[in-house]
Formats: C-alpha cells, structure tokens, sequence
C-alpha cells in the first residue's frame, strides 16, 4: 500500500485548487456581465428556464463521469446560477436608472452594525456596487422619517419572515407613507445564541433578543424555560447588552456574524423553529425606480374593497382574468375605521406591462380606495429544477448505442427539446421496467403534465380540474350522535368527513359508515403508521404535517389503491413536500392531492400560505386543499384568497359554529 502524503502537503494542493476555483469564478462572473450587456442591446428575458435546465442536466451527466453526486452538482450550479442572475438584474437595473448612478448612499435601517437589518442592507449594497454610509434607527417609523425628511436615501424594512410571519408593524406603516418600494432582499437568518468568550451554556440565566427573533425560536426558549427574557429594539441592541453584563449568564440571539463584530462567541446554533429560516427585507426611497422589461419584477399595491359581498373575490378575480400572479395578499384593519381592512398584494408582474396597467383601471372602478407602493426587480431566483426521474438517470453512455465519446458530444451540443424528452422518455421506461412485481407503472412525478390538473375521487365526489369540495375534519366526538352531526355537515355544503387518529382509534366505524353512504359523503380516516388494517368502506386516507416526513408510511401509501391527502408540515418547505410526493407517486398510486395548512404569524394569528398555494397551483398537477386553521374573522379572507388562486378544496373544524361553517362553505363553493 502507497504511503499517503503528508496532511501539509494535502492542504496546500487543497488551498491552491480552491484558489484557481476563485479565480475561475469571478471569470464566469465578468462573462455573465457580459450576457447582461448583449441583453440590453437586445432586450431579452435575464432567465431562459429551459435553457438552465439543459445546463443542469448536462452537467449531471459530465459530473457522473467525473464521480461527482448528482445533487451535489444541481446544488453547486443553482447557488452560481443565482449569482449570475441576480449580477446581471443590477446592472440592468442600473443602467434603466443613470439618476441613481451615486456611488455612494446613506442607507437606515433597523438598530446598529451587526443587526439583521444592517447585513441584509449590506448585502444589497454589495451586490450593487454601492458604498454604503450607515445610519442605524430605533424603530420602524425612524427609518421612514430618515429617507422622507432626506436624511437618507434608503430604508431598509423588515417585511416578513418565513417562520415567524408577516410584520403587521411594517404593513402599518405602508399605509401613510408617501415612500415607494424599489427593491427587495432576502436573506437567510442563521439565529445563534451569543455570549462573551468563555461562558457557558449550562450558566446562562438571562436572555436579550429582539421579539421577532424570539418568536422564531421559541421552540428553542422552551426548553430553556428558566432563562429571564429580556425583548430589546433590535439584535444588535441585545448584543451590546451582553457585551455591558458584568458577569457571564447574560447570553443574546444574533448572527454569527454580528456576534464576530462585538466579540461574542456561539454557544448554540440552529435555534430557529425551522430548519430554512428566511426574512425579506423591502428597500423604500423617495422616488419609484423603473424596471426594465426583461427583468422579474413585482408590484406591489395597497386596496380597500367595497361594502358588499364577494368583494375581495371580484378584485382578486381581475388578475386572474388578466392572467397575474399574486404571490402574497396581506389584511390589515384601517386605523380609525372599525371592522374595514385594507388589503396589500404583491404581483409578479412589470408596472409597464400592458395586462397590469389593465387590471389596476379595472380595480380603480370596483375598489373604493387604490395605490401603488412600488414596481421593484424580484431578488428571489428560483432554481431550475430536475424532476425526480431525471436525477435517478443513468449516465448516457450507458443508455444510446454510440460509443461514450460520441454520446456526450451530442448531449453537450444537442438543444432540441425534442431530443431532450425523449431521452428523458426512455429512462423513465427502465426505470419503471425495474419496478417493484415487475408490472407496468404509469407514474407521474408532482410537477409533470401542467398545466392540466389531476382529478381524484372521494366516494362519488371529484376533486380537482375546476370541481370545489369541502371537507370537516372533526377531532372529537360530536354531543348530538353521528347521524345528527353529519346530516348537520351535509346541509352546510360539506361533502366529504375526516376523522383524526384519536377519533378514528376509538369510535365504532362501522355506525358511521352507513351514515355516509346515505349521506353521499366521503369518509376520510388519518392514518398514522403502517401497516394498518383498513375498513372496505374507507374513501381515502389523510396524512397530516407532523407524519409528512415519515418516509416508510408514505412509500407503503404509494401501494395502496385509496386516494391519499398529503398535509404540508409547517417547518418544510415546499421542495420537501413534493418530494414527499413523490415518493408516494413513485409506488404507483396516483391518487394524491396536497393540504396547505396555512402558517402563523409572531402574534399567533393563523393565514393561507398563499405563496405555497400559487407555487403549486404554477408547478403542480396535483389538486391543492387549503386547510384554514383561523377561527376569527381572517378565515373568509383566507379561503377566498386561496380559491382565487386555484384552490380545489377545502378544510374546515367541523367544531366551527354552525353559521361560521355554512358561510365559509358557501364562499369558497358558490361565490
């Protein structure tokens, strides 16, 4: 056997090849400057989706050659990909705008260096090219009195976080400002816990944190029960608090990176309640900006709605009819006006496009009250994706006759999309050729076949393509009997029951059933764990969030012949939930359809994910439930909300009151 080379000898060939990749980088980076000029002469779209996913898949190729994993590669080329568009949308941005061409600003933003706020600011910055002068507020309104007074030029806002919610505070603020929003950033919030140099966990007794980072993490604070919180104006106000604590039991939640800035060490990481932990910033200025038209932009807008019923649908209806996004809808009760809310919407859409201009004329004549807060570029690139069988092809060599050389050649030089689906075509047939008992599987990956929706069946109702359903999860067993409870269910427009684990565990199903079925209604049981002995007289199964993840349930779900209702867990994001999906899809049952089950925000208050909603109903064949958990009056605006977006279902607490229940049915099935 060799003897190995030394470890120094080792490192040093591994920090000179890292160098080279460094250099070899900012090369692909000067040259993606460059796509962006010749884009500017001829005015094309910055991403070309189709494009970006022959790239990929030819990498993945060439990278098992090389030895490499296939996610390893997609990973490494999205996160360059992401750089290279989002260099290419700034210098765009910048030419579009010579009056901005200052090369040097004074930027607010929330509390003082090392706060959130301060990175996401600098961060923006850098991408840009600007030199930025600081300028750390208190508060929210500080930071919009600064840039209207011309203090500063820009604001940097808080505007919600994937785990913790919208920031009403900000929203609020939106309202009265005369400021417009020019642009956007989101940044991935790594929440630590800090103290000085030598402290330890075990003698950690006080807490200093800003409230929003605390709600984000107070699955973690639970566990440290016995620790006095102390809320501060913002992380890096907590921060310096511990760096004035006398002792060592004063600890902060902050960034790493905030924490190198005070001299703070990192006793724990990771507290955060989800393991993707993300807040978007919005950027205000005195003056709106213009986006060029091959740029992803989003515009957004504030409303307030008639008097009158369906209201909120007829708006939201108008950019369906003109064929736009919404990517988030926001309610807010107007200061002085009880029980009236105005609306915020973001829409993917260019404030120059002809179909926006369109359909804000049309809701300027249906809306008693409408403005524009901003037309700004999307900062948000999502990532061209392979689906689940093009990640388990083989190399190509090994599946075209020509020798490997020739094949590759091909591959690396072959754009026709033609081509590309039927070389995809023919790897899904081994695949499934080596499927489980050897027999023919007509599988379907969650994100194949748009834009066509999938139709399922729950008894004798369709759920999906256009057909609206409403289901009563019922968790407890009803006072009045069975019978009285869903003949009660089925007057309210309900068409289909389901039945947690507790319930289903311990009633007699069999006095249930008959009821149903003279009902018409569906019957709809959790399921928990596998194997389980299933009635004959069972419609469907539902797996609710916190078993989303359990991957032996879903793949033995993936063999059963009833159709299944996978329930999204709050703490995944939707990439995870699809391949969950797929999982399920790739046993052979293709009877799924996919529950949103909604998010809270910092203050408890429960909503519709509507982004999850629209990403799916843009990506998804699958039909898409949303599950309203809100008992208060956001319910309705939550369930026509997620209708007006593509919604096919709904759930609903059949502890609702009775009147509660019949008018969110009637909503969401005959508005």
């Amino acid at each position: 056997m060799d003897k190995p080379l030394p470890l120094d000898t080792i490192r040093t060939a591994i920090s000179s090849l890292d160098a080279d990749l460094l250099k070899l980088l900012a090369k692909r980076r000067e040259l993606s400057i460059e796509v962006a000029r010749s884009k500017a002469v001829d005015v094309r779209p910055i991403r070309d989706l189709e494009r970006e996913k022959q790239l990929l898949s030819r990498l993945v190729a060439q990278g098992r050659e090389q030895g490499l994993d296939s996610h390893f590669v997609i990973n490494l080329y999205q996160a360059i990909i992401e750089d290279s568009v989002l260099s290419q949308q700034a210098y765009l941005q910048n030419i579009a705008n010579p009056q901005d061409k200052t090369q040097q600003f004074c930027i607010a933003y929330l509390g003082a260096r090392g706060s959130y706020s301060h990175i996401a600011a600098s961060r923006y910055c850098q991408r840009r090219q600007m030199s930025m002068l600081e300028m750390g507020c208190q508060n929210f309104d500080d930071i919009i009195a600064a840039v209207e007074k011309g203090h500063a030029d820009y604001g940097f806002l808080p505007i919600e976080n994937t785990s913790s919610g919208s920031i009403n505070e900000v929203y609020d603020l939106l309202q009265h400002t005369r400021l417009s929003i020019i642009g956007e950033i989101t940044i991935e919030v790594g929440h630590c816990l800090l103290a000085k140099p030598g402290s330890k966990l075990a003698n950690i007794t006080q807490l200093c944190a800003h409230p929003q980072p605390m709600s984000q993490c107070n699955r973690y604070l639970q566990q440290h029960s016995q620790w006095q919180l102390h809320y501060c104006a913002s992380s890096a106000d907590a921060m310096q608090q511990v760096v004035e604590s006398k002792d060592e039991t004063f600890a902060a939640i902050g960034s790493a990176e905030g924490g190198e800035l005070y001299g703070l060490e990192v006793l724990d990481a990771g507290l955060a309640n989800q393991s993707i932990n993300q807040s978007r910033f919005i950027v205000v200025g005195r003056k709106p900006v213009s986006v060029p038209s091959q740029l992803p932009a989003k515009t957004t807008l504030i409303m307030a709605t008639g008097h009158k019923p369906g209201a909120l649908v007829d708006a939201l209806l108008v950019l369906k009819q003109h064929q736009l996004n919404m990517t988030k809808l926001e309610s807010r009760p107007i200061a002085g006006t009880p029980w009236e809310e105005m609306f915020y919407l973001d829409i993917e859409a260019n404030l120059a496009d002809d179909n926006l201009n369109a359909a804000l004329q049309e809701l300027e004549r249906q809306t008693r009250y409408i403005k524009v807060l901003g037309c700004y570029p999307i900062e948000t690139v999502k990532p061209a994706e392979l689906n689940q069988q093009q990640l388990l092809l083989k190399p190509i060599a090994e599946t075209q006759d020509a020798a490997p050389s020739t094949a590759l050649q091909a591959h690396d030089t072959n754009y026709d999309n033609h081509a590309s689906d039927t070389h995809y075509a023919k790897n899904e047939a081994e695949i499934h050729a080596d499927s489980a008992n050897n027999k023919a599987v007509t599988s379907r990956s969650s994100v194949d076949f748009k834009p066509d929706c999938s139709s399922i069946m729950l008894a004798s109702h369709a759920l999906g393509d256009s057909h609206k359903l409403a289901l009563a999860l019922i968790s407890s067993l009803p006072h009045q009997g069975w019978r009285s409870c869903l003949q009660g269910l089925k007057n309210n427009g309900f068409g289909a029951i389901i039945l947690t684990h507790d319930i289903y565990s311990t009633c007699e199903l069999d006095t249930i059933a008959p009821i149903c079925q003279q009902l018409n209604i569906a019957f709809v049981v959790e399921v928990t764990h596998m194997p389980l002995t299933l009635p004959r007289f069972v419609d469907a199964l539902y797996v609710s969030g916190q078993h989303m993840n359990n991957h032996s349930l879903i793949a033995q779900l993936g063999q059963q012949t009833l159709p299944v209702l996978l329930e999204k867990d709050p703490a995944t994001n939707i990439k995870t939930w699809l391949g969950c999906a797929d999982k399920l899809l790739e046993q052979g049952n293709q009877q799924l359809a996919l529950i949103e089950a909604g998010m809270q925000d910092y203050q408890g208050n429960s909503r519709a994910d509507l982004e999850a909603i629209s990403q799916l109903i843009s990506a998804s064949h699958l039909p898409v439930i949303h599950r309203s958990r809100s008992n208060s009056q956001h319910a309705k605006t939550n369930i026509l909300a997620a209708k007006s977006l593509g919604a096919e279902a709904i759930i609903l607490s059949a502890n609702l009151p009775t009147r509660t229940l019949t008018e969110l049915v009637s909503h969401f099935i005959h508005d």
